[in-house]
């Protein structure tokens, strides 16, 4: 669903409001509990903190100089990502949504949600192995965790409440194709096509899902891949001219991006046919992405093939760190880094959520 011409104008009218209001405040009212999320770095709040061996670490500035106080938290932004923008339409009682493993959260906090994301996790266990961070499977284990620790603090009925009426966010996926697909086709090359190795990872996919539910999942929102051929870092491998400012997106990467993308909606499909009492959502990022690639003025946007770190040609991670030139706003720029979007491109991510996924989840 685009954004009309009067919606987008509104929207960037209010981008500075929204930025500075208690986001409880601008809420709307929804009967969701709390927000757990699951997956990459597009969802980690500071949980690889934690983790000294891997370079999937963003704890450090320029990361979060547009958080209060400028202090980075691990989010791979300037700022807020996508589920801290959600918790504020869904009118939960907190500003941002905390890592799970972040030492202020406490027990209470665990009754509005957290987030158990690893940034470079993925679903094929070959992604694990490079980017060395926790995968799907240790992500659950901490969930279990916490949820052991709501019951002896909450008692086991006040829990499986929350769990009930929470919206459970799945956000993984490009670091399989970015890694194993594109810059290591040797993976890819064991299961004979990409087409083949989408179908393998989607079904690690489907399986975690169908955990979820049996530990009491009823609302599920599962993120689509964006259009890897556009993210910066992949504008500028696949450059084949001597001009690395010629920034041109890979479009065979969109295509396969768009591929899986209909794979991933077939699955959702079957699951909400076969998953008991639950609510299953496609949370389509390709299409907004692109909309603000080819249209970037509707959004405020002046560059949206160019990170603001650095170069804005490759930096991510360790490599955009304080002592790399940023531009001076992030709000222009639909990336922060070379692979992941600013605050600005997260907010115009989850209104567009509001518009299209959550009405279904929330009803």
């Amino acid at each position: 669903m685009a954004f009309t011409k009067a919606t987008t104008f509104h929207l960037l009218c209010l981008i500075p409001f929204f930025h500075s209001l208690p986001l409880s405040t601008a809420a709307a009212s929804y009967n969701i509990s709390a927000v757990f999320a699951f997956g990459d770095s597009t969802l980690d709040a500071g949980n690889n903190n934690l983790l000294n061996n891997t370079p999937y670490r963003a704890d450090h500035l320029p990361y979060g100089r547009d958080l209060p106080n400028g202090v980075p938290t691990g989010r791979f932004s300037n700022g807020k990502l996508s589920t801290d923008y959600l918790i504020g339409i869904l009118g939960l009682n907190k500003d941002l949504l905390p890592a799970y493993l972040e030492t202020s959260v406490v027990d209470s906090d665990l009754l509005t949600g957290v987030t158990f994301a690893s940034g470079g996790c993925g679903l094929d266990e070959r992604t694990i192995e490079i980017t060395r961070v926790w995968d799907l499977a240790k992500q659950f284990e901490l969930f279990d965790e916490a949820f052991l620790r709501m019951i002896k603090s909450f008692g086991e009925d006040k829990t499986r409440d929350v769990i009930e009426n929470a919206l459970f966010v799945v956000g993984v996926g490009t670091n399989d194709m970015f890694y194993n697909a594109y810059l290591f086709p040797t993976r890819v090359m064991e299961f004979g096509s990409i087409s083949l190795y989408q179908d393998f990872v989607l079904q690690n996919l489907v399986a975690f899902i169908q955990r979820l539910h049996r530990a009491g999942a009823r609302r599920i929102m599962v993120a689509g891949l964006p259009p890897i051929g556009c993210l910066p870092v992949q504008v500028t491998i696949s450059n084949n001219t001597e001009d690395l400012f010629q920034r041109v997106c890979n479009d065979q990467q969109n295509t396969d991006s768009q591929v899986y993308n209909t794979k991933l909606q077939a699955h959702l499909e079957s699951l909400r046919a076969t998953l008991k009492g639950a609510k299953v959502g496609y949370f389509d990022i390709y299409t907004p992405f692109m909309d603000m690639i080819h249209s970037p003025a509707k959004y405020g946007f002046e560059q949206t093939l160019e990170g603001c770190c650095g170069s804005g040609l490759v930096e991510m991670g360790p490599v955009c760190n304080a002592f790399a030139p940023t531009c001076p706003d992030a709000s222009k720029y639909l990336f922060w880094d070379a692979v992941h979007p600013t605050q600005a491109g997260y907010w115009f991510l989850t209104e567009n959520s509001r518009e299209t996924v959550l009405p279904y989840l929330t009803s």
